[in-house]
């Protein structure tokens, strides 16, 4: 059985290893190894040089991303062991350096992976960037955070923030209230992720003076926005018209970022989704950026990227011939069944 010594500090172990050895558990588990601890340094014992290997140095990453202030917990191993295996390590390492913005308690808000890196890079160097990616990526998040840093430097006198208001595959029918009751629901993510940045007295402040505005996609038009940072958020759930219509707000001094999830879309016809056409259409043009986030780039819950991996494979299978199809398929919604326009009579 092959060995391999690493020294860490007491205080770095404490931290790295959790309640009752919990992450080093997880490297174990993952790698088939034998992690032992003895005055100020750790023993990796396995059958596999190569897994000592990856074992060591993603210790060696942990106790980088700890001075870095990050927090150690399962997930954060489960991110540095894969980092490790695909050898970026150091540049993910190097990406969690940056603050992009302080949180209004004070928390630093940084980036935790390659994939947020560029994103961040591609909103500070081009004036449109449009962010496709699944959930928990940090797509809206980091925008935020983005529009606030920019209204602070005042690179831009107000913030606009929008999303199209579309019922997540429910119908939710009468809602009370005036018309500003019926759609904050809708802009509720934007509210929470401000009022992080801010804090809630000051984002009602900033909404009184109208330095920061959150309206439904249907409100833009006819706009031209002026040293404004504008989010469009949900984009997933607009049509081609609609992004042509609020890429053309864009005004002088401004900056525009425009974020979705194509696997979520809740438009009734999902072919009518027009996210990943502007893409297409866009991609390329000098001043507007392009960037496809991954789960690799998931940092919500250790389960998120689980469970998106599973349903990318699922609809892989469903994508091949024969693969994925029940048995008895329902009839197509879109087309009536054979015969449904004739009563039926008895013989």
């Amino acid at each position: 059985m092959a060995s391999e010594k690493i020294e860490l500090d007491v205080l770095t172990m404490q931290d790295l290893f959790g309640v009752t050895d919990t992450n080093l558990r997880v490297l174990e588990g993952e790698l088939g190894v034998m992690l032992l601890t003895r005055d100020g340094s750790v023993e990796v014992m396995g059958q596999s040089e190569e897994n000592i290997r990856l074992a060591v140095q993603t210790l060696q990453m942990l106790n980088q991303m700890r001075g870095l202030g990050e927090k150690i917990d399962e997930f954060a191993v489960s991110r540095a062991l894969d980092s490790v295996r695909e050898g970026r390590a150091e540049e993910t390492v190097s990406a969690m350096k940056d603050v992009v913005a302080y949180t209004y308690a004070g928390a630093p808000v940084k980036c935790r992976t390659l994939g947020q890196k560029k994103y961040i890079r591609a909103i500070e160097e081009n004036t449109v960037t449009i962010a496709i990616g699944p959930a928990g990526t940090g797509k809206t998040y980091l925008a935020v955070a983005e529009a606030v840093r920019a209204l602070k430097d005042k690179k831009v006198n107000k913030i606009v923030m929008c999303r199209p208001a579309v019922e997540a595959g429910e119908k939710l029918g009468f809602l009370p209230g005036d018309l500003q009751n019926k759609v904050d629901p809708y802009l509720r993510p934007l509210y929470d992720a401000l009022d992080e940045m801010l804090g809630p007295e000051t984002v009602q402040s900033y909404m009184e003076k109208r330095i920061i505005e959150i309206a439904p996609l249907a409100y833009m038009r006819g706009r031209t926005l002026k040293s404004m940072f504008l989010l469009c958020d949900e984009c997933q759930n607009m049509s081609v018209a609609q992004h042509l219509m609020i890429l053309t707000r864009l005004g002088e001094g401004s900056k525009m970022v425009l974020t979705g999830d194509i696997t979520q879309i809740d438009l009734p016809s999902p072919e009518d989704s027009g996210l990943e056409r502007c893409a297409e259409i866009l991609e390329g043009i000098d001043d507007i950026k392009v960037i496809r986030l991954s789960g690799a780039d998931v940092v919500r819950h250790k389960l998120v990227g689980k469970i998106i991996s599973a349903f990318e494979k699922h609809k892989a299978g469903s994508s091949e011939p024969g693969g994925g199809k029940h048995p008895n398929p329902a009839p197509d919604r879109a087309q009536p069944r054979r015969g449904s326009g004739k009563p039926f009579r008895k013989k």
